[in-house]
């Protein structure tokens, strides 16, 4: 051995020999094997005992600490997989791999504790500033309590009466009665014999289950008992194409021995039987690729699935591709980009309607591990943020893999929440809809005693009129018939020999069922003359200064109020003047009340001036105290008492008591005039000052639609943020047939632009003004759009030259300051 080559090599295998037994002896290779390979479930437990084997070895505890973190998240075991990932921060793993952190959040976000996952979420932005998960991450659990506290108007129940044991959910609609429906399950009875390694469940089949008319649910069973469609292979997340006649959905064989991912199938179905399913051919997608959850457009030319692939943003993808027609193969797919997808898992995507794709993600930021989210497309064909559906569409857990009815606002979602009965389950949801009451009583303002047969009027900006007459408890009430949402309502309340009232009820802007109640107290009308609020002239003067105008204000709501009364309005002077020089002084100050009546739009054949001078002098109906004297219920203050007073201040005080303007009722059966006004349907601001007009958003599309004045004429734009101002051919033509447009307001030839009886697409149009919400903006360049959906469509840019604006989706009013 004096070689001292020989010497080396002896050297460095005697190194080496440790690492050897250490390779034979690997723990955790039979879990690693099975972690590899998607089988969570079993690589748990082989986690579990190569843990216990390798006590002395920190690094390799830590690195099974991080394996079974992830197996524990991926199974649903949320608070093991909390406790693991703790370990692991508190071992400083995560400054190797600091996704730990971002795990260790949503962990403590399931398990609602919001303040300590917010604080991970920030370690974790601040370590990734990159990964837009982290920000969103914190910012979305801050709002949790809120949404929990302020619910959405959807009611989420569990349909117990098909939800089992073990994983519900992915359901889709069977037809267009929309009563039955499919649904993967792993429950007993499927097809396959053997357990999923990842979910220690059976193998999945699709599954359906049909609700009758007394909303009773039937007990599910297998789609396809033949092993046409359920197979020994995992069969799910299906979707049915718009006319109910093919079934798209995701199959994953398990081949022994043989490496296969998932691929989407198509299986067409004529009367109650299922054709032989055929992987749906995809560019670049083969029996090796993992693809699934695919939805389709109505004619079947687009196809959206959920895939993990090369060009993807991170985990799971909601990916796009298109064909020319149902006989093509479909083309290359698009990733959504990243509007839609992060570096998180974005899965279940579910497409209404063509225009709003709803989607399952953990990358957004959300209340819980899987979010569902809604994004809707522009006209020019781009996805908009997409916004979190909050409590109680989503939980603290997973919820994913929703369906909604194309037309109305109810469907089923998938979820892991609280009060499952299964792994998963199958819930369904409802916006209920809005329902309204109004109720009350009403009053005798003298006696404060019921009102038994006053009339109650109800009448809605929707055109809706109806009356009710109360009850010997003075008790009215309109049913939900009656009142209708986003409708303000005037309730005018009659009763003869007394003054009408009036009262507002709006259900504008109201989400939520209410039942108002309001009660009215109505007031007799009097014989004798009622004072008004105090009103003062100069000496000798009739005028009617301004400061006083406001003291006629609550006249003239009652007279609007009770349009048939005809009243006389009286003025009183003091007896210091001669008799003639008081009558006329007098006469012309009940005048000038009269005139300015007349100015606010009370007709002239309802007003009766009348000067009774120094007359009728006053007799107190209660004590007054003026300028410190007291003068007590019952005085007369005619020249006798007032001479008998001790002070020349007391005497001036009893004189202005004495100047007064009174009025009373003459008669209580005035017909009003008839007016030449043309009432028809107008752009109506909800007060001009305010700049705020109404504006209504299509079921569809979410689209804003709202009126506006374009060179004089009422047209309805539709808004969308990044478009130009367009205009359809039609509504183009309209104008230019209407007058409201001329050759002279094209930009170019208008001999080239105006050929052949129609208007060049992308023509340009100068209009001289248009006007919304009182604003206007003149010298507006609109381009004419022959495939425009819309009449008109507006943009930001164009909004904004009329000011600053906002959309309030709750009030449904558009503000322009």
């Amino acid at each position: 051995m004096n070689n001292p080559l020989q010497k080396v090599i002896i050297l460095f295998l005697m190194a080496l020999m440790p690492l050897l037994v250490l390779g034979q002896k690997n723990p955790a290779k039979g879990a690693d094997e099975a972690f590899g390979k998607q089988r969570y479930s079993e690589a748990i437990d082989k986690y579990k005992k190569a843990y216990t084997k390798v006590k002395k070895n920190k690094e390799e505890k830590n690195r099974i600490t991080a394996q079974l973190a992830v197996c524990y998240r991926l199974t649903g075991n949320y608070k093991r997989a909390e406790a693991s990932y703790k370990r692991l921060v508190a071992n400083g793993w995560d400054k190797r791999n600091p996704e730990v952190l971002l795990r260790f959040a949503e962990m403590l976000k399931i398990n609602e504790k919001f303040d300590e996952a917010v604080e991970q979420y920030n370690a974790y932005a601040e370590r990734v500033p990159d990964d837009p998960r982290g920000r969103k991450g914190a910012e979305a659990t801050k709002l949790i309590p809120e949404w929990i506290e302020n619910p959405s108007k959807y009611e989420v129940t569990n349909i117990k009466k098909i939800n089992s044991r073990e994983s519900d959910f992915a359901p889709t609609f069977t037809s267009d009665n929309y009563n039955e429906i499919i649904f993967t399950s792993a429950r007993e009875g499927s097809t396959g014999k053997e357990t999923d390694k990842w979910t220690d469940q059976n193998f999945t089949d699709l599954w359906t289950a049909k609700i009758d008319r007394k909303g009773e649910w039937s007990a599910p069973d297998l789609l396809d008992k033949s092993e046409t469609i359920n197979t020994d292979a995992n069969e799910g997340s299906a979707s049915m194409n718009s006319k109910f006649k093919a079934l798209y959905f995701t199959r994953c064989p398990n081949a022994a021995n043989k490496e296969s991912g998932c691929q989407i199938f198509k299986s067409s179905r004529s009367g109650r039987n299922w054709g032989k399913p055929a992987m749906v051919d995809i560019k670049g997608v083969d029996t090796l690729s993992t693809v699934g959850q695919p939805t389709v457009s109505e004619g079947e030319l687009i196809i959206y699935f959920s895939a993990d692939r090369k060009g993807g943003l991170g985990g799971k993808d909601i990916w796009v591709a298109m064909r020319e027609s149902k006989t093509d193969d479909f083309k290359r797919p698009m990733n959504l980009g990243p509007v839609i997808n992060t570096p998180g898992d974005e899965m279940f995507p579910f497409l209404r309607n063509d225009t709003t794709l709803f989607f399952a993600s953990d990358g957004h930021g959300g209340m819980g591990g899987l979010d569902i989210f809604v994004s809707m497309i522009d006209t020019s064909g781009n996805w908009g943020e997409p916004q979190n559906l909050k409590f109680p569409m989503n939980s603290s857990l997973d919820d994913f893999g929703i369906v909604f009815h194309p037309e109305e606002e109810y469907g089923y979602l998938s979820s892991n929440r609280k009060g499952t009965r299964g792994l998963e389950d199958i819930w369904y949801f409802i916006e209920p809809p809005l329902e309204f009451t109004l109720s009350g009583t009403v009053k005798d303002d003298r006696t404060l005693m019921f009102v038994e047969s006053a009339s109650v009027k109800l009448v809605g900006s929707s055109g809706i009129s109806v009356t009710t007459i109360t009850n010997e408890n003075g008790f009215y009430s309109f049913g939900k018939s009656q009142m209708e949402p986003n409708t303000t309502f005037e309730v005018i309340v009659t009763k003869p020999n007394y003054f009408n009232i009036k009262g507002t009820v709006t259900t504008v802007g109201v989400e939520f069922s209410k039942d108002f109640e309001r009660d009215f107290i109505i007031e007799p009308i009097p014989e004798e003359p009622i004072l008004l609020p105090e009103i003062l002239y100069d000496l000798a003067k009739w005028d009617l200064k301004p400061q006083y105008q406001d003291s006629l204000q609550g006249l003239i709501q009652t007279l609007r109020d009770n349009p048939n009364l005809v009243i006389e309005l009286a003025s009183h002077t003091d007896t210091r003047d001669t008799d003639e020089r008081n009558d006329i002084l007098s006469q012309r100050r009940a005048q000038s009340v009269v005139d300015y009546l007349i100015i606010r739009g009370i007709e002239p054949t309802r007003l009766v001036a009348k000067g009774y001078g120094e007359h009728v002098p006053r007799s107190l109906k209660n004590d007054i105290i003026r300028d410190g004297f007291l003068f007590t219920e019952g005085t007369l203050l005619d020249d006798a008492l007032i001479n008998s007073l001790n002070s020349t201040n007391e005497k001036e005080a009893a004189h202005q008591l004495n100047r007064r303007t009174e009025f009373r009722v003459l008669r209580k059966d005035y017909v009003p005039q008839a007016t030449n006004l043309d009432i028809a349907d107008v752009n109506i601001l909800l007060n001009p000052d305010d700049n705020a007009i109404i504006f209504k958003e299509e079921p569809k599309t979410g689209i804003y639609i709202t009126t506006c004045i374009i060179n004089g004429y009422n047209e309805e734009f539709a808004y969308d943020r990044g478009s130009d101002p367009m205009i359809s051919l039609d509504k183009a033509l309209d104008l230019l047939k209407w007058g409201a447009i001329s050759k002279d307001d094209f930009e170019g030839d208008p001999e080239e632009i105006l050929a052949n009886n129609t208007i060049a697409d992308r023509a340009v149009i100068n209009f001289t003004e248009i006007n919304v919400a009182n604003k206007s903006v003149r010298d507006v360049k609109v381009k004419v759009n022959h495939k425009l959906r819309y009449d008109l469509v507006f943009g930001e840019r164009l909004m904004k030259q009329f000011g600053s604006f906002s959309y309030n989706t709750k009030t449904k009013i558009l503000t322009i300051d």
